[in-house]
């Protein structure tokens, strides 16, 4: 039995499974805050660049948009 810092852990928490669910909330999130990540950053030089880099950000955001409506549609969002 394992004992640390005069607390007794418990050696069952690993033998249930997480619902795939939590794995999948867990990858959007990070999918939309990568998304941020490039956001952000063209955010700031957004009048410097020009429009050729305007549309290629509207084209970016088209395409995470249908990937969210695609999440939406398939309710990947949604608790059972």
């Amino acid at each position: 039995m394992t004992y640390e810092s005069g607390i007794k852990t418990h050696a069952n928490l690993m033998q249930e499974r997480f619902a795939i669910q939590h794995y999948l909330v867990a990858l959007l999130f990070l999918l939309f805050d990568v998304e941020i990540v490039f956001l952000y950053p063209w955010a700031v030089v957004c009048k410097l660049l020009g429009s050729f880099a305007f549309y290629e950000m509207v084209f970016f955001m088209a395409i995470l948009l249908i990937g969210f409506a695609y999440i939406w549609r398939k309710k990947g969002l949604q608790w059972q």
